[in-house]
């Protein structure tokens, strides 16, 4: 008896990539899920990248028809996305990232193992949408995935420096202190014995609790700034909402941590949002009593426990995010500068990106005058370094 030999298996077929440009005002919340798998294989993304950051933006910053969500689909998986929004500036459509005006850090959600393939399906759909001279990507760290969107992008790209972030190791605040000087870290290390005398109790607030948290937290951010020049933008009722609707779903996820630090008597006295990535952790935003500054070093406070909420996590980097002011200065971080790109269509892209260009160029002028003034009234030179860092630089790639 013979046998016939087994039919030959069917060939897998091979996957079925698609694109789409989602305009609609509920495409955020009915992606949130593909959008969220997305985002944990994206690992240059940062916290800023959240589908639950961008969501809460849209719900409370949003305008109708101004949503640009670029998708690239793999059969059913979602591989890239670009969360856009369409705005006019001198004169001309340019698409920019969503929530960029609240955010630290803009990039892109792109699957890391079949990233090639689908960024030039996303730059197709990009190319495809009509009624937009330029792409403004703001506030790109090294290693973003927009990086590999500009080498990859066929027509002219422009680049200049952005905003310089400060950074530390994420290791504990004791490895931090034996980088320092003996007398250095001597005299920290008295001011956090000072600090535990105080027999402060910190916490860490529940998803459910966020709402609350967030108010108490802008409430004492607003006390701290009194008689001071403050960002108008955290004293409004939407950046509230925003951030109380971001902050509920990001605890959720383990993607934010809101400490609350109580004295002795069980009072609330200072609040501060970390914002958690996969590669760093970020200090977004705290408040504390303004008197509680005469008893305490309250920034050495809250680095303490950012750091220790960034080695517990193994993050390799706590930003401190945008801004060279003195306060982060003085824990000797390495600045890190974002970046700025601009991909061009068409001949209008070129009068765009040389008005970026110039208007960088004119705020950094200001910004080393103003320096020089700040140095010159404190009897000490601008440092070098500083300078450098924060100079504006334009090219062709």
């Amino acid at each position: 008896m013979t046998t016939s030999p087994a039919p030959p298996a069917a060939p897998t077929p091979a996957p079925t990539w698609t694109t789409e440009i989602r305009r609609d005002e509920q495409a955020l919340l009915e992606l949130v899920d593909p959008l969220r798998d997305l985002y944990r294989r994206s690992p240059a993304a940062t916290p800023f990248q959240s589908p639950a950051w961008l969501a809460a933006w849209w719900s409370n910053y949003g305008r109708s028809g101004c949503l640009r969500l670029a998708l690239v689909w793999r059969d059913q998986t979602l591989m890239a996305a670009a969360p856009l929004l369409v705005v006019r500036r001198a004169t001309m459509p340019v698409l920019v990232p969503l929530a960029h005006s609240i955010s630290d850090f803009s990039d892109l959600l792109v699957d890391a193992d079949h990233a090639d393939e689908a960024l030039a399906w996303l730059i197709t759909a990009l190319l495809a949408e009509p009624h937009w001279s330029a792409i403004d990507l703001t506030q790109l760290r090294p290693g973003s995935t927009a990086h590999d969107l500009a080498r990859h992008w066929p027509g002219r790209v422009w680049r200049t420096q952005a905003a310089p972030c400060l950074e530390l190791p994420g290791g504990p605040l004791g490895e931090l202190l034996a980088t320092y000087p003996g007398r250095t870290a001597g005299k920290l290390r008295s001011k956090l014995r000072k600090i535990d005398n105080q027999r402060i109790a910190v916490s860490e607030v529940a998803a459910h609790e966020a709402p609350q948290a967030v108010h108490e937290l802008l409430r004492l951010h607003t006390l701290q700034w009194h008689g001071r020049k403050i960002n108008p933008e955290h004293m409004r009722d939407r950046f509230r909402r925003h951030l109380a609707q971001a902050c509920t779903e990001m605890i959720r996820h383990d993607e934010a941590v809101v400490f609350q630090y109580r004295d002795a008597g069980g009072r609330l006295i200072a609040t501060d949002l970390v914002l958690i990535g996969h590669r760093l952790a970020g200090a977004y935003l705290y408040g504390c009593r303004p008197t509680l500054r005469n008893s305490i070093d309250v920034t050495l406070m809250l680095l303490r426990q950012d750091l220790a909420c960034t080695d517990s996590r193994g993050l390799p980097v706590f930003s401190m995010l945008r801004g060279q002011e003195p306060y982060k200065a003085k824990w000797r971080p390495t600045t890190v500068v974002n970046q700025r790109l601009i991909l061009g269509r068409g001949h209008q892209a070129r009068l765009y990106a040389a008005a970026v260009v110039v208007r960088t160029f004119l705020i950094e002028l200001k910004h080393r005058y103003e320096s020089t003034a700040r140095n010159r009234r404190a009897g000490s030179p601008a440092p070098p370094q500083q300078r450098q860092a924060t100079g504006p630089r334009a090219g062709k790639r």
